[in-house]
C-alpha cells in the first residue's frame, strides 16, 4: 500500500484532505459540489420514479429498444442504423427549411444556429473533478477486490463464491444483453411498486432479513473460532 503522502494531488483532493492545484477552486470532501451531487441524484430519483412520465417514457422507451436491438442485431449494425436514422432527420428538416426559406424569401438562416452556438466544451477543471469522483470508486473498488480474493474474511469471500455459483447457472440461461434488459425493466418498475406498497414489502422484508441473519449467525457459530466473522 502507498504512502498517502506520495499519492497524486488529484487523489488526495478527492478525498478531501490534500492541496489543490494553484488557481483551481478547492474541490469539498467526497468529490463535486454537493449542490451538483444531490441534483444528480434528485433526477435520477425522479426519472425512475416516473415523476415526468413523458421523460421517463422516452428514456426508458429508447433504452428498451436499444437492448432489444442489441439483443437481435450486433452492435455495429445498431449504431450504424441510430447515426443513418438521426441522420435522416437532421438532413430532411434541413433540406425542408431551406426550401421554404427560398419559397418564403425569408432570412431565418440555419434551423440548427441556437445547438451549434451552444458551448458543449469540457473544462479542464470539470475533467479533474469527474477524474477524482472515479478515483475514488476505482480505489475503493480495487481494496474490496482485494479484500475478497485474499480472504480478509473468508464469510466474505465464501458469500462471493456463492454468488458467482449461481452466476454461471443465471449466464447459463441468459446472456449479458438479456440481463441488461431485466434490469432496466426491474429499475424502472420495482420503485413504483414498492413507493406504492411500502409498508407490506418492509414487513416481508424484515421477516427475511431476520431469518437471513439467524441462519448467518448459526453457520458462523459452527465455524472455527479463528475463522468466525469479526465483529464491526
Amino acid at each position: 500500500m502507498a504512502d498517502p503522502a506520495t499519492q497524486s494531488p488529484y487523489i488526495s483532493s478527492s478525498a478531501g484532505g490534500g492541496p489543490s492545484e494553484p488557481g483551481s477552486t478547492p474541490i469539498p470532501a467526497g468529490g463535486r459540489d454537493s449542490k451538483g451531487t444531490s441534483s444528480q441524484s434528485c433526477a435520477v430519483h425522479d426519472l425512475i420514479f416516473w415523476r415526468d412520465v413523458k421523460k421517463t417514457g422516452f428514456v426508458f422507451g429508447t433504452s428498451l429498444i436499444m437492448l432489444l436491438s442489441l439483443a437481435a442485431f450486433s452492435v455495429i449494425s445498431v449504431v450504424s442504423y441510430l447515426i443513418l436514422a438521426l441522420l435522416s432527420v437532421t438532413i430532411s428538416f434541413r433540406v425542408y427549411k431551406s426550401v421554404i426559406q427560398a419559397v418564403q424569401k425569408s432570412e431565418e438562416g440555419h434551423p440548427f444556429k441556437a445547438y451549434l452556438d451552444l458551448d458543449i466544451t469540457l473544462s479542464s477543471e470539470a475533467f479533474h473533478n469527474y477524474v477524482n469522483d472515479a478515483m475514488v470508486h476505482v480505489n475503493r473498488a480495487l481494496k474490496l477486490i482485494i479484500r475478497l480474493f485474499l480472504v480478509e474474511d473468508l464469510v466474505d469471500s465464501l458469500k462471493l463464491a456463492v454468488v458467482m455459483w449461481l452466476m454461471t447457472y443465471v449466464g447459463a440461461v441468459f446472456n449479458g444483453i438479456t440481463l441488461l434488459i431485466l434490469g432496466e425493466l426491474l429499475i424502472f418498475g420495482i420503485p413504483v411498486v414498492y413507493e406504492k406498497y411500502k409498508t407490506q414489502i418492509d414487513h416481508y422484508v424484515g421477516i427475511i432479513r431476520d431469518q437471513t441473519k439467524s441462519i448467518i449467525a448459526k453457520i458462523q457459530a459452527k465455524l472455527p473460532g479463528m475463522v468466525k466473522k469479526k465483529p464491526e
